[in-house]
């Protein structure tokens, strides 16, 4: 763990360690097979204030330096990453409050979230992935109110948050300057959830659509203004990025963990495998790759807390983290050799969560295009 933090935080990280190997990792294996919410577990990290890490102090949270909400983050994504997923994606839609809010919604919001737990990025539609321009939701100006209609699809936290940051067109005819951003509060009338996805891995979050049908909302929650939805959307991501390489970070520390556990322990022609100077070479190669993924994501959430420019160093973060999480669990599979395909073994798993590090919060072949225009502007 290579992470510096201040020495204050030294003890509040040995805390969230110790909860996520106690209260997390195993506890989450049955959720894992069945799909459903560990309510229970979430209650108790909630309990605990890991929601409030990158909520100001001057609204509320625990207002932690960047680096070392990282290194929070990365040892919940070793216990489970889908639990890491969860409160990353928090983070995700606060950010875009923080980043374009006005003080009213950043203390409201963080308020939400004190309470409920949980927030939601509303981006993602059933024909606007990558292309976010060809967003079909909208959202119709009537008097002090907005209506938006709509359907966003592969929304982490919907049917849990207590708020949504959602991009709507408020004029088509300007492409992605005819996009805007707004606050929409669960349990606004026109506000539902659709299908929930079962998904191949990060099965203890909850994927879901969510849609609205002349969902009314107050003007006021618009953030920013209109047009600068595309815009507040891009910045968000592009500081919430580096958060998931460090769950990815997590998932490729643990199957490093698992590996040398087994090949300690697993004896074949009368000695350890961990003697197969063949394998050890693939650990270092393993470790050599997560720890520079690690210090990618240091490096990345730093320039942020200098407010130096990061697009560029998130996205690379983004892109090596997730890449090197499906490296070190497709590796760890094969020391486990034919153990690593059977779900009794821990590292399948790894290998199924660790597949959507390279696609969501834009794919890894978005990423190319950012760090690419970041190199040619």
């Amino acid at each position: 763990m290579a992470y510096a933090i201040p020495e204050e935080n030294y003890d509040l990280l040995e805390t969230v360690r110790e909860f996520a190997q106690k209260e997390i990792k195993e506890q989450c294996k049955e959720y894992d097979v069945s799909g459903e919410f560990p309510k229970e577990i979430y209650d108790a990290a909630i309990e605990m204030g890991l929601h409030t890490l990158e909520i100001p102090e001057e609204y509320g949270g625990m207002g932690l330096d960047k680096v070392t909400v990282a290194a929070l983050i990365e040892q919940i994504g070793i216990a489970d990453a889908g639990f890491g997923t969860t409160f990353a994606a928090t983070g995700l839609a606060y950010k875009a409050v923080l980043a374009a809010g006005n003080e009213e919604q950043k203390q409201r919001c963080a308020d939400i979230l004190t309470e409920t737990g949980f927030a939601a990025f509303c981006l993602t539609e059933p024909m606007a992935g990558s292309d976010a321009a060809n967003s079909k939701t909208t959202a119709v100006k009537d008097g002090d109110e907005y209506i938006l209609n709509g359907r966003k699809c592969f929304i982490t936290n919907a049917g849990v948050a207590g708020f949504y940051v959602v991009t709507a067109m408020t004029d088509k005819t300007k492409g992605t300057k005819g996009m805007s951003a707004f606050i929409v509060e669960d349990g606004t009338p026109g506000l539902s959830v659709g299908n929930h996805e079962n998904k191949m891995g990060i099965r203890c979050s909850t994927t879901a659509d969510v849609v609205f049908e002349d969902c009314r909302i107050p003007a006021s929650n618009l953030i920013g203004e209109e047009g600068q939805g595309y815009k507040i959307a891009m910045i968000t991501l592009d500081m919430a990025r580096p958060y998931m390489g460090c769950v990815a970070v997590g998932i490729a520390q643990r199957a490093i963990d698992e590996a040398i556990a087994y090949m300690k322990e697993r004896v074949q022609f009368g000695k350890p495998i961990a003697a197969n100077q063949g394998l050890q070479f693939k650990l270092a190669d393993m470790q050599i790759k997560c720890e520079t993924a690690r210090q990618m994501v240091a490096h990345a959430v730093s320039l942020q807390e200098t407010d130096k420019k990061y697009s560029m160093e998130s996205s690379i973060a983004k892109a090596y983290a997730g890449d090197v999480a499906m490296e070190c669990a497709s590796e760890a599979i094969q020391i486990f050799g034919g153990y690593g395909f059977s779900r009794e073994y821990p590292v399948e798993k790894l290998l199924r969560d660790a597949k959507i590090f390279q696609i969501f919060e834009g794919t890894n072949e978005i990423q190319k295009i950012v760090i690419a225009n970041n190199l040619l502007r």
